[in-house]
């Protein structure tokens, strides 16, 4: 194939149909007619000899072939418009950008307060609006809507790039007055009553039935010894099991940090889970259009430098005997 007798808008055209996967909707988004849409599909379909969309019963679906062009084509555009666009250094004291950032309620609760702080003193005009996983789709940081996702990610595109913050263990919050705190053993863990919290990826979560995707990590690694835990309630919010722990027999396991931030209740205690859970990894993640903007990479920069912050004062909190998080990792380059 001559790339010289390719119009290359054609790939501005694919980008946008295999995103929407509807012509009437590429259509409207690139602001031309149904008909040209149509028409550009037809030419896309003779180029790479592939249906690439095809009609099903729930609308138009990718090909296999299409799958794999998605990534190849938002890398290449990505890399067209970053050619194009005009240097601009980006000024964090005098700039009122405002950065977009899906986060999980760990995520906030963890990281967030110490990048506010942060962010105070190197740019205080920016504004940072921060969404929900429930309020973000894949589709919006692929377009560039949303600047960043910081949550636990079970999946994530290909084209997005990533780098993890650091990692966490879990831990048990556990009332005092509880009598499996005293005694607390797998056996013990197993015939109380537990509360449930997670909140992974982007996109609406497990709704009203966890069991459908899944119930975790946690329960993943109980069902790997043959065990299953006896689940009371279940919340989609870490702040939640510290106000319901020191009010019944409950158990919540959590991760550590998260813990940490709540045992400091005079009712709770924290406690090492009687088996072993596997740690997971905070990361941060978002789409190759904003990935060379001096403006996100300044964003990046800041949140990495404070996670490692973090990481070091409990490395230092450890040495002076100090109750922290286990096996602490953290990458701290893109």
């Amino acid at each position: 194939m001559n790339l010289e007798q390719v119009d290359l808008n054609l790939l501005v055209y694919l980008d946008v149909l295999l995103r929407e996967q509807s012509v009437t909707r590429s259509a409207e988004q690139l602001g031309i007619t149904q008909p040209a849409m149509s028409n550009g599909l037809k030419r896309l379909r003779d180029l790479f000899n592939d249906p690439l969309l095809i009609r099903s019963s729930s609308g138009m679906a990718p090909t296999e072939r299409a799958l794999e062009l998605a990534p190849l084509v938002r890398q290449a555009l990505s890399a067209v418009t970053e050619i194009l666009e005009p240097k601009q250094d980006f000024r964090p004291l005098t700039s009122k950008r405002v950065f977009r950032i899906m986060s999980s309620d760990y995520a906030e609760a963890t990281l967030v307060p110490s990048l506010v702080k942060a962010l105070r003193s190197e740019a205080p005009d920016v504004v940072l609006d921060f969404l929900t996983p429930s309020d973000v789709s894949v589709q919006d940081i692929e377009q560039g809507k949303v600047d960043l996702a910081i949550n636990r990610f079970n999946e994530i595109p290909l084209s997005f790039h990533q780098v993890t913050l650091w990692s966490d263990s879990f831990s048990c919050l556990i009332n005092r007055n509880n009598p499996v705190a005293s005694r607390f053993t797998l056996k013990s863990y197993l015939e109380s009553q537990h509360i449930w919290v997670s909140k992974t990826g982007m996109g609406i979560g497990f709704g009203m039935n966890p069991d459908r995707g899944g119930l975790g990590q946690i329960d993943a690694a109980l069902e790997r010894i043959g065990q299953k835990r006896r689940i009371s309630i279940y919340t989609r919010h870490y702040q939640m099991p510290a106000l319901v722990a020191h009010k019944a027999d409950l158990i919540a396991t959590l991760p550590s940090r998260i813990a940490r931030l709540q045992g400091d209740h005079p009712q709770l205690v924290v406690k090492e889970p009687p088996f072993f859970i596997p740690e997971f990894e905070l990361k941060m993640a978002w789409g190759p259009l904003l990935h060379h903007s001096p403006a996100h990479r300044w964003l990046r920069q800041l949140i990495l430098y404070v996670a490692r912050q973090i990481t070091e004062q409990e490395r230092r909190d450890e040495e002076r005997g100090m109750w922290v998080p286990r096996r602490r990792k953290l990458i701290d380059r893109e």
